[in-house]
């Protein structure tokens, strides 16, 4: 008896593919980083604010007239967010939060494809998708999935914190993607994401392992 094959359209094996995504990853994800974003914004722009002085300092960025008008330096984290809160308010804190907002989608994103690939991987293997890994094999699809992660979401990082500069003056969001492209090209879109990477992948797959050991119960 002659077999026949089956041909499988793209279109369909797209639909296949999404039909087995546990959207409770993703949302997971989110509630994960609007919770965080909520709670670290404020720290988040006293970093970029304390980077922004080193390079004023340096004399690496700015010019002689920006010098001149920048007040005095922080002394601490805690002078810093006084500073802030007394001089910009609240809003102040959150300089640049619309875009962190936005960025809450790294997370979704880097959460959902981490168990999809491992669930993808054990179903190739004709193994439960719960079927434990190894070391390797997870520090595999922790550093794929922030690779992924954060080449679609990188842009969102450099636009925040352009805002949270007390050197830049932007009319808002809309305004700094503007000027971005329009003297630095798609580009400026990434501009440090190499450091970034060689700072957060060793993070992210010690995280990634601490949460499988435990999870798993080993």
């Amino acid at each position: 008896m002659t077999s026949v094959k089956t041909f499988t359209s793209p279109t369909a094996a797209a639909k296949s593919l999404f039909q087995h995504v546990k959207y409770e990853h993703l949302v997971a994800g989110v509630t994960g980083g609007v919770a965080s974003t909520l709670i670290l914004h404020p720290l988040d722009l006293i970093k970029i604010r304390f980077a922004g002085e080193l390079k004023l300092m340096l004399c690496l960025q700015y010019s002689d007239a920006s010098c001149a008008n920048r007040g005095r330096a922080y002394t601490g984290m805690v002078d810093a967010l006084s500073s802030i809160y007394r001089l910009e308010g609240v809003r102040g804190l959150y300089r640049g939060f619309v875009p962190g907002m936005f960025g809450v989608s790294h997370g979704a994103i880097q959460f959902m494809t981490y168990e999809e690939m491992k669930n993808s991987y054990n179903q190739y293997r004709n193994v439960p998708i719960d079927t434990k890994l190894s070391t390797v094999e997870y520090l595999g699809f922790a550093a794929t999935s922030k690779l992924i992660a954060a080449s679609v979401t990188y842009p969102y990082q450099v636009i925040r914190a352009r805002l949270q500069d007390q050197f830049h003056s932007y009319e808002g969001s809309l305004d700094c993607i503007r000027q971005t492209w329009r003297y630095e090209g798609s580009r400026g879109f990434y501009k440090g994401l190499f450091p970034y990477l060689l700072h957060v992948m060793p993070n992210i797959c010690l995280v990634f392992i601490i949460y499988e050991k435990f999870t798993n119960g080993s």
